[in-house]
């Protein structure tokens, strides 16, 4: 047999390759499958193995409007820590507002878990739908043609596909630049803490004048309470990480305050910089979702459920008819969503680091905001479901 037919024998053929095997790609997978398409007409591609994905330890927050999005895939319950209430401050000025579950009547306003688990509870469903993934491999070539997409992995392998969808975004200080795109100049300092009059079920957004503090509470197998996003400037985010546990535990608690006693442990730390790169991108035959179409601030914990909810519109129209109106259908369907969370998250990742006679303004606005249901269940309703 020629090295041609070897090829063609090795051939994966299927409607909907999808890049990118994290929560996103798997979800979208499993939608596709939950929507009638058969699982071997689906190929997930990823360059790490099902091992590693799954023992990712980082931290990650679910809304209540993506909980229930993974229960239509079978894939919750699953370990996490529920937030009923959120606690939103300004550092250094008067004025704080706080969002409780009652108000809304849903059992939380979102939930905390690992990254590893979500993607084990859902590589379980493509697994039963019969979904093929090919993994560890990773797209060494590329080729669109007017009847669809030719892929070819770096293992020789080719795939072609109806539709490809790049799901794998990657981080704002890798990625290539798209149609809007902000440097915050902060850098995120990321770790697991512990304090000494924790808060059950309560998630903390705090604003400093280098950028959002956030702590969320979670039942983490090592024993801390909290999972901690502390943005800061990229020079002060060098001299925080190169600090002993003692020194930092001391400087955290100057920028958070003592709502919650001291902080008397802290997990080994790592950091990424943060910025704003968005662009629906989409071709006759491809088309981005999730942190490959737009990776936002953490501020708010947007990123990921913005990212759950492309892949339930995306399946919903890749399953009438994987083409380019599908494709069409789906970028008309996401616009107002998109726009508006990316506004909302660009807007808080700014607004209260400008400095100037504003602040005190922007920390009264908490105040008003706690005294304004409608503003108050508005702005709960946009960060658990998006706009709907």
């Amino acid at each position: 047999m020629n090295q041609e037919s070897n090829q063609q024998a090795s051939l994966v053929d299927v409607d909907v390759a999808i890049c990118g095997a994290g929560p996103v790609g798997l979800a979208l997978a499993a939608f596709l499958a939950r929507r009638g398409v058969d699982g071997k007409r689906i190929a997930l591609i990823d360059g790490k193995s099902l091992g590693q994905a799954i023992t990712d330890p980082r931290s990650i927050a679910l809304s209540w409007g993506s909980v229930q999005l993974l229960q239509e895939v079978g894939a919750w319950p699953l370990p996490a820590t529920p937030i009923h209430e959120i606690h939103v401050s300004r550092r250094g000025q008067l004025g704080r507002s706080l969002m409780d579950r009652s108000e809304h009547a849903v059992p939380a306003l979102g939930y905390v878990t690992r990254y590893g688990a979500v993607v084990d509870a859902l590589a379980r469903q493509c697994d039963a739908a019969g979904v093929a993934v090919l993994r560890p491999a990773r797209v060494h070539t590329f080729e669109e043609r007017p009847d669809g997409a030719l892929l070819t992995l770096d293992d020789g392998r080719p795939v072609r596909a109806q539709v490809a969808v790049q799901a794998e975004g990657g981080i704002f200080g890798e990625q290539d630049e798209r149609a809007r795109r902000r440097d915050y100049e902060q850098t995120a300092i990321i770790a697991r803490v512990t304090t000494s009059l924790p808060i059950p079920q309560r998630a903390f957004e705090r604003f400093t004048d280098e950028g959002p503090l956030a702590l969320l509470p979670e039942d983490a197998p090592d024993g801390h309470q909290y999972a901690l996003v502390w943005c800061v400037s990229p020079e002060r985010a060098a001299t925080i990480l190169a600090l002993d546990d003692t020194r930092f535990l001391e400087q955290l608690g100057d920028a958070f305050g003592t709502r919650l006693g001291a902080f008397t442990a802290a997990s080994a730390r790592v950091s990424f910089p943060l910025g704003l790169n968005a662009e629906a991108r989409a071709t006759v035959r491809t088309v981005a979702i999730g942190n490959a179409a737009q990776t936002l601030h953490p501020v708010a914990g947007q990123g990921l459920n913005l990212g759950l909810r492309d892949a339930a519109v995306l399946a919903r129209e890749l399953a009438r008819g994987p083409d380019s109106a599908a494709i069409g259908r789906f970028l008309e369907a996401r616009d107002d969503d998109r726009r508006l969370t990316i506004a909302l998250t660009d807007t808080m990742a700014r607004a209260f680091t400008i400095k100037g006679p504003l602040q005190p303004l922007l920390g009264l606005s908490l105040a008003a905001l706690d005294l304004t249901k409608p503003a108050r269940t508005l702005l709960a309703d946009l960060m658990m479901f998006g706009r709907r």
